[in-house]
């Protein structure tokens, strides 16, 4: 198990998608393939442009209620900070 927050996005500055899982790899395969969520399926929502790694479940779902609750703009500076081009990071997991 491996707990993680993430954020998927449509394209840079598009519509984002916080979510929280065990197995981030996993997880990011099912929204790739369209069987993670309605929402990401709905609004193409499959770019992996942020994720932070979390000691336990518990951590991951506190921060993923945090960021959730962010305004966009700092959400978009989260995602900037760490990956200034919005690339696809699918491939470092």
């Amino acid at each position: 198990m491996e707990p993680a927050v993430y954020i998927l996005a449509s394209r840079k500055n598009g519509v984002l998608y916080i979510g929280v899982t065990a197995v981030l790899k996993r997880r990011v395969w099912e929204h790739k393939e369209g069987i993670g969520s309605a929402f990401t399926r709905r609004y193409g929502v499959h770019k992996l442009v942020y994720f932070e790694a979390h000691p336990t479940m518990e951590s991951a779902i506190s921060r993923e209620k945090q960021l959730k609750n962010w305004k966009r703009a700092w959400k978009i500076a989260l995602i900037e900070s760490a990956n200034p081009d919005w690339d696809d990071l699918w491939g470092e997991l």
